[in-house]
C-alpha cells in the first residue's frame, strides 16, 4: 500500500504522491489549442489547479515542442521597474529553468543577465527569442504561470505588447508557436489597474487572445475515479457514488474544496471518538462533519476570498444583493463587479444569470455577512441570538418549531387583515385570491 499518498491542497499535485482526479480530457483540449498555435490565457480563481495543469501539460508537450515554462511569482516588483531590470530577471530565469538552450542563445541571455554595463531593452530580448525560434528544430511554446503576480506597471504591458507584435507577425518573423498565460486575473482586467494615455498599449496585448473554454472543475465521475484510487489502498467499503455525489453537490467540482474535504475526512474526521476508523468517516455523517470543519477553518483559499471582499467594495455589494436581495441577478458583460465575482470564483454564469459558485461558498458568504460587525450590532441580530436556542434540539435545527413560530409571527402581523395574494400553479400561471393567512 502506498502509505505516502495523500490528498493535497498545497502547491501542485504530483501523481506519485497525491490522490488526483484524472484531467487527461482537459489536457487533450488544451493541447489541441497549442497544436493550433493559439495565444490564450488560463484565468481561474485561486487554487483551481492551474499550476498542476500546466505541469502536466509541460510533460505532454515536451516530446513534440520546446517548452519554455516560467513562473512570474519568482520575479519581484523590482524586476519590473525598468525594461533593463526586467530583461535581466527574465533572462536569468530562462537560464535557470530551461535545459538545452542553444549555445548561441545562451551566450546572449547570459549577457542580458549579467552584463550591467548596457541598459538592455525589451527589443533586444525579443530579437534573441525570435532567433531561438528560427534555429530551433522544434516549435517553441511559451507558458507563464502567475502572470498576474506583478501586473501594476507599464513594463509588464510593454512585455505583453511585444509578445503580441511577434505573435501577429509570426508568418514573417520567427516567433513562439503558442503562448499560454495563466493567473487569477483575466489579462484584460489589467488595463483597469494602470492609468495611461496610451490606449494602444493598454488595449493591444490581449485582443488576439483566443477564448479559453476548458472546464477545469471536477465532474462527479472524475471525483469518483479519485475515490476509487483511494479505496484501492484503504478498502473502507465507502459508497463511492454517494460520496462523489455529495462532494460535487457541495463544491460544484472546485478542485481545492474537493481535495480539502477529502483530506479532512481522511486525516481529521477519521480517528475521532465518533468516527474512530476510516470506514466510519467515509459516510454521509463523516462528510458533513468534514464540511463543518472546513467552514470553521482559516485556509488560504478563504483568506484570499475575504481579501477580495475587502479590496473590492462593489463586489461585496453585488454578492450581498445576490444573497439577500430576493431577486435574480442578470449577467451583464459590462458590469465590472459581476465580472470580478466570476473571475475570483465567487459566482458562475447560469442561464443568463449569475449564481453563487457552490454550496460551500454560499454558506461561507452567508456566514460572512451575517456575522459582520454591522450585522451583529443590529437589533434583529441580537434578538435572533437571544432566541435561537429554542430552535435547536440535540444540536440540530428543529424545523417543526421553526414553522410553528413562523406561523405565529406571521399571523400576529397579518392575521387581522384581508390581503390579496397570487397563487402560482404548476403550469406557471397565477391567479389573484383574497383571504386571511392561516
Amino acid at each position: 500500500m502506498r502509505m505516502n499518498k495523500v490528498f493535497n491542497v498545497s502547491a501542485d499535485c504530483k501523481p506519485e504522491l497525491h490522490y488526483m482526479v484524472d484531467i487527461s480530457e482537459q489536457l487533450d483540449q488544451i493541447k489541441a489549442m497549442v497544436d493550433a498555435g493559439q495565444y490564450f490565457t488560463i484565468n481561474r480563481a485561486r487554487q483551481y489547479g492551474k499550476t498542476t495543469t500546466l505541469n502536466a501539460l509541460e510533460n505532454i508537450l515536451k516530446n513534440e515542442y520546446v517548452v519554455i515554462y516560467l513562473d512570474f511569482q519568482l520575479l519581484g516588483n523590482a524586476d519590473f521597474e525598468t525594461e533593463h531590470t526586467f530583461v535581466e530577471a527574465f533572462s536569468s530565469e530562462l537560464l535557470e529553468s530551461i535545459e538545452n538552450i542553444p549555445e548561441e542563445i545562451r551566450t546572449k541571455l547570459d549577457a542580458f543577465a549579467n552584463d550591467g554595463s548596457y541598459k538592455w531593452k525589451l527589443r533586444n530580448l525579443f530579437r534573441v527569442l525570435s532567433r531561438w525560434c528560427h534555429i530551433s528544430d522544434k516549435k517553441i511554446v511559451l507558458m507563464i504561470d502567475e502572470v498576474d503576480s506583478v501586473t501594476n506597471n507599464q513594463v509588464f504591458l510593454d512585455f505583453l505588447a511585444q509578445l503580441r507584435g511577434y505573435y501577429i507577425k509570426r508568418n514573417k518573423v520567427p516567433a513562439f508557436h503558442s503562448v499560454i498565460l495563466a493567473g487569477v486575473y483575466d489579462v484584460k482586467s489589467i488595463k483597469r489597474k494602470i492609468r495611461t494615455s496610451d490606449e494602444h498599449k493598454t488595449n493591444s496585448p490581449w485582443n488576439i487572445a483566443a477564448p479559453f473554454n476548458v472546464d477545469m472543475s471536477f465532474s462527479k465521475e472524475e471525483i469518483a475515479g479519485m475515490l476509487r484510487d483511494y479505496e484501492e489502498d484503504y478498502h473502507t467499503e465507502m459508497n463511492i457514488d454517494d460520496i462523489a455525489t455529495l462532494l460535487y453537490d457541495y463544491t460544484s467540482g472546485y478542485p481545492f474544496l474537493v481535495s480539502q474535504i477529502c483530506k479532512l475526512i481522511d486525516e481529521t474526521v477519521a480517528g475521532t471518538d465518533v468516527f474512530p476508523v476510516k470506514a466510519l468517516a467515509w459516510t454521509t455523517q463523516g462528510f458533513l462533519e468534514a464540511v463543518k470543519m472546513l467552514l470553521s477553518e482559516n485556509n488560504t483559499l478563504f483568506e484570499s476570498l475575504e481579501g477580495k471582499l475587502i479590496d473590492y467594495p462593489q463586489l461585496q455589494q453585488t454578492l450581498y444583493f445576490l444573497l439577500f436581495g430576493g431577486k435574480t441577478v442578470v449577467y451583464n458583460v459590462f458590469d465590472v463587479a459581476v465580472n470580478n465575482a466570476i473571475m475570483f470564483g465567487f459566482v458562475r454564469k447560469q442561464d443568463g444569470n449569475i449564481a453563487v459558485s457552490n454550496r460551500i461558498f454560499e454558506i461561507l458568504l452567508y456566514n460572512y455577512f451575517l456575522t459582520s460587525a454591522e450585522a451583529q450590532n443590529s437589533s434583529i441580530f441580537r434578538a435572533a441570538s437571544n432566541n435561537k436556542s429554542q430552535f435547536i434540539r440535540n444540536g440540530r435545527l428543529d424545523m417543526d418549531v421553526v414553522m410553528k413560530k413562523y406561523v405565529e409571527h406571521f399571523d400576529s402581523i397579518y392575521g387581522d387583515k384581508n390581503l390579496e395574494f397570487d397563487v402560482e400553479y404548476k403550469n406557471g400561471k397565477t391567479k389573484q385570491a383574497a383571504g386571511r393567512y392561516k
